[in-house]
């Protein structure tokens, strides 16, 4: 059948690139990786660190499922070459759907593979640490800003990424001034890094009670989170660090204690906090990670002249520095303005559907069609 024919051409055009992938994403390398992880969980003290052992788990499992999703889809394919080949021999039309649908899985499985392999930047691998920022314009941005946050929350649950949310600052009457999260999973920065900068909303206020149309703004930091590994040398007298009571909802240590940690590094003027851990010592660790990220992107991008660039507000959080628009009224549409990705389904982007976006930025990355990668 002439169908039948067509779908096998389509997958034998997917050969090559398939064949390509267990290089480019080191599936041998991988494996090597897990086996030596495996060594490590087998050791008699492994359990004596708990928060290493469970890193070394998380890992683990992380690149299995890499590894799985490689084999996979190389199974997929064969299969559907076998499948083909036998439902045209019989002449039987019964098969043609459920050849269609897995042309496309497998098809779709070896695009989203293919951008795993332009996460080449140094930190692309590491966990990702987000901050929001609510623009001017009181509640409604403060409104806006929690959108973004559940957003890309619903967007590291589809993906199967871990959430932790570091420090947050509630709006006056709703919403939030500013919050920080730690996305954890591989590649978690590579994908995020393209979601830094301003984004901006229009629709019908719901606090406007003549319901008039708002545009409202939000910014967005992504840092890398640096492995414990990669040294940065941060000098004790150029920090300044300040204690005080968290604020907020939560367990019986919070707002009993002066258990949050501020942190100031004098010569860069960057400021971390966190808030939500149990302990002063705890929120101090993670405010001295995010330091750390920070810092190290700053190494990385010494050319670079402002400080401003590397934190990741490049520009005011206001009308003409959006890298997106999300219109609510008087139409429904989400518009990239960096690649010219574009959805008319904002609720599906709402609930976190973003891979079209992230990918079209990445693809125009790698293609050297940004002007700010």
């Amino acid at each position: 059948m002439l169908e039948y024919e067509q779908y096998k051409l389509e997958l034998q055009g997917l050969e090559k690139a398939i064949g390509e992938l267990e290089f480019s994403l080191d599936i041998s390398g991988t494996k090597k990786q897990i086996d030596e992880l495996e060594e490590q969980a087998a050791a008699p003290d492994f359990w004596d660190d708990m928060e290493n052992s469970q890193k070394v788990l998380q890992k683990t499992k992380q690149l299995k499922d890499k590894v799985a999703a490689y084999e996979n889809l190389k199974s997929s394919w064969e299969d559907a070459i076998v499948l083909i080949d036998l439902a045209n021999e019989e002449n039987d039309e019964s098969m043609l759907d459920e050849i269609k649908k897995t042309v496309e899985t497998v098809t779709s499985a070896t695009e989203k593979m293919t951008l795993e392999t332009l996460l080449s930047g140094n930190y692309d691998k590491c966990d990702a640490i987000m901050t929001f920022h609510a623009g001017a314009g009181g509640t409604e941005a403060q409104d806006w800003a929690e959108m973004l946050l559940r957003m890309y929350q619903m967007y590291a649950q589809k993906n199967g990424y871990s959430i932790e949310v570091i420090d947050t600052l509630p709006g006056d009457d709703a919403g939030i001034k500013s919050a920080t999260i730690s996305i954890s999973g591989i590649n978690a920065y590579g994908y995020l890094k393209s979601e830094k900068g301003v984004h901006r909303l229009v629709r019908i206020s719901p606090f406007d009670a003549s319901g008039r149309r708002h545009t409202s703004f939000a910014s967005i930091e992504v840092m890398p989170e640096i492995d414990d590994e990669i040294e940065i040398n941060i000098k004790p007298e150029d920090l300044k660090i300040d204690t005080y009571r968290s604020s907020g909802a939560g367990g019986q240590h919070i707002n009993k204690t002066d258990s949050a940690v501020r942190i100031t590094h004098i010569p860069t003027g960057i400021v971390t906090a966190c808030q939500t851990q149990r302990s002063q010592h705890q929120n101090k660790d993670y405010a001295m990670k995010m330091l750390k990220s920070k810092l190290a992107e700053i190494a990385e991008q010494q050319q670079k002249e402002k400080i401003e660039d590397i934190k990741g507000v490049q520009k005011e959080i206001a009308w003409g520095s959006q890298i997106r628009s999300y219109v609510f009224h008087p139409y429904n549409l989400v518009k990239d303005h960096r690649t010219g990705f574009e959805m008319g389904n904002i609720g599906a982007v709402m609930d976190g559907d973003i891979d079209g976006f992230i990918n079209a930025y990445l693809k125009a990355a790698s293609l050297g069609q940004l002007e700010n990668n």
